[in-house]
């Protein structure tokens, strides 16, 4: 049945990102602006967040939202645990703030979806540019969270197993603390019910714990993100006890 349930909502997303796609090269086009491009995005987002529930049964509840930022000029960077592609259309469908992704730039080769993305104010890399990468993303960074957009990166780099902790980088640290905006750490238990690189997904209920913001003014970059690091996995340990008892 879980084959089934994931096959019908692979499909569901394939056949509703060709006409949002439309949609949103339209939006731009027509607006000229990012955000109207954005909010399509974003219902399209949602649209795949709820038909998990819908068609496989997964849902989530979130904790700690008062935790946010509500001064609509607060630039603000998301440091989120990453398990799987789950919280990638999770995060804008929850947040009252538009969000801008820091992605590798192999991803605006995906048909209708990469398209979409790259027509939205967003930061591709190209991480085989080293320092120069790095470069770009403080650069469009500070741009966008000056703007009040806040900036969403997974420091693991990579999704991880359920359970297990992947090497925490301080590329987002050294973005927040350079352009002087708070950091929001977050940990989402994804992995329950869409592991990560699985097709199969199975019920359940994702949790999303949403930290309070830390200031950065003043602080170094390596031992802000021991920091982050500390919260986001004693809070997954909270959340998801099972993934980690011995």
């Amino acid at each position: 049945m879980s084959l089934i349930r994931s096959v019908l909502h692979m499909l569901w997303m394939a056949v509703t990102v060709i006409p949002y796609t439309i949609a949103l090269l339209l939006a731009k086009w027509i607006s000229g602006s990012s955000a109207k491009a954005y909010s399509v995005a974003r219902a399209w987002l949602k649209l795949s967040v709820d038909s998990a529930r819908v068609f496989m049964g997964i849902r989530y509840r979130v904790q700690g939202m008062e935790n946010l930022p509500t001064d609509p000029g607060q630039g603000v960077v998301l440091l989120v645990k990453h398990q799987s592609t789950y919280e990638t259309f999770l995060m804008p469908a929850i947040m009252p703030r538009p969000l801008a992704y820091v992605f590798k730039k192999e991803l605006l080769k995906v048909p209708f979806f990469g398209w979409s993305i790259g027509a939205l104010d967003m930061i591709h890399i190209d991480r085989a540019q080293g320092s120069r990468a790095f470069h770009k993303v403080v650069e469009q960074g500070k741009r966008l969270l000056n703007q009040g957009i806040w900036v969403i990166m997974f420091p693991e780099g990579t999704r991880v197993k359920r359970g297990e902790k992947g090497e925490y980088k301080t590329g987002a640290t050294r973005l927040a603390i350079m352009a002087g905006a708070p950091v929001v750490p977050i940990a989402v238990t994804s992995a329950k019910c869409w592991p990560r690189k699985a097709f199969i997904k199975t019920p359940g209920m994702v949790d999303v714990s949403i930290g309070k913001p830390i200031p950065t003014t003043g602080r170094k970059h390596d031992e802000l993100m021991l920091e982050v690091e500390a919260w986001i996995e004693a809070e997954m340990q909270r959340l998801d006890p099972e993934a980690y008892r011995q």
